[in-house]
């Protein structure tokens, strides 16, 4: 199995180090330790290992699902792994709708077979009939974010429920990554709510402020989740004692703190809304934390301006190119409000200098 390297991983590596202000980060501003009780006693393996049962159940209650049709995972990126090693094999074939995270296009492109469909800019609408016509006999699974990361776009419900229709239809199964979900104000009904096609994952990272974590989980029928927690014998075996017992406040908690969060992400949507506006520039108004943002005039790529403003500003951005978009940058304004600011005023100078 071949798997090409991460774009956008590759880029942190080379500049996040040593740059001032982290100005691509995709999630919430992180919360600090201190707000949790984080002992949770002998740090031995999780038992069971899928996650504690009535912890569960809890979140399953979420989807109108059983504590058996939830998986804990290491954040949605090992969810979004195990269901593909569960839903795809060699020769089988998913529909991904791009641009995305990645992963939610490599990994399904290094087990089987992948065609792209892609969101339609500005509006960065899907063209539902683009994607019956992707699908085929050996089709097994359709892959979607929602909301969308670059873009954030939040496909509308009817759009989402045509997309598990067209899957069922075929056979296959609606994957949805939604980790932004509980960012949006009126999150629409998860996937995994949907019927036996549907497939969501999820973490506490994006939405919580809780990255350090690495706690996720994937909910769905219970063929797809038993397969992969067979899988998850092979990877980590166990959600973390600590990352459990920390998700479990978070969730508890969950009313006030992603209220909390849904108006930090308002406040800096409008601060970058400004921002974008102030220098000419274009976005779809995003649900999430996430712009994609065109590229000024006077550069060529995405690359190259993220690439002038890091050595420049000591600021990153992320290029459009690692989503396959090099007309574009990605923007995140969920960091702390002091780091938004700040980075964005050496935007404005940035852009000051070279307009």
């Amino acid at each position: 199995m071949d798997i090409e390297p991460f774009a956008l991983e590759r880029w942190f590596a080379r500049v996040e180090h040593e740059a001032d202000v982290m100005l691509a980060e995709s999630g919430v501003r992180s919360l600090p330790a201190s707000r949790f009780d984080t002992d949770p006693g002998e740090l031995g393996y999780v038992i069971p290992t899928n996650g504690d049962p009535a912890f569960r159940a809890d979140v399953a209650a979420e989807y109108g699902r059983e504590a058996d049709d939830v998986l804990f995972t290491c954040g949605a990126q090992e969810a979004n792994l195990l269901a593909f090693l569960s839903l795809l094999n060699e020769g089988e074939h998913a529909v991904v709708v791009t641009p995305t995270y990645q992963s939610l296009r490599s990994l399904p492109d290094a087990v089987g077979e992948v065609t792209t469909v892609d969101l339609e800019p500005p509006a960065w609408d899907l063209d539902l009939d683009a994607v019956a016509d992707a699908i085929r006999p050996e089709t097994t699974l359709l892959v979607c974010n929602n909301p969308n990361n670059p873009t954030g776009r939040y496909l509308s419900a009817g759009t989402i429920r045509a997309l598990y229709d067209l899957a069922a239809d075929a056979g296959a199964y609606l994957l949805c990554d939604e980790v932004y979900r509980p960012l949006a104000d009126d999150p629409l009904p998860p996937v995994a709510s949907m019927g036996e096609r549907g497939v969501s994952t999820t973490s506490v990272t994006k939405a919580y402020g809780l990255a350090g974590l690495r706690f996720g989980w994937l909910c769905g029928p219970p063929e797809v989740v038993s397969a992969a927690w067979n899988w998850k014998d092979y990877t980590t075996i166990s959600p973390s004692a600590i990352g459990q017992h920390v998700a479990r406040q978070a969730f508890d908690a969950r009313d006030e703190l992603l209220a909390e969060n849904r108006e930090l992400a308002r406040e800096h949507r409008e601060l970058t809304r400004a921002f974008v506006e102030r220098h000419g520039l274009d976005w779809h108004d995003p649900v999430g934390v996430n712009g994609f943002v065109t590229v000024p005039d006077g550069f060529a790529t995405g690359r190259s301006f993220c690439e002038r403003v890091v050595r420049e500003e000591s600021v990153v951005l992320a290029p459009g190119d690692a989503f396959g978009q090099p007309d574009y940058f990605r923007i995140g304004f969920g960091l702390p409000t002091d780091e938004l600011e700040e980075g964005l005023a050496r935007l404005d100078d940035f852009l000051e200098r070279h307009a």
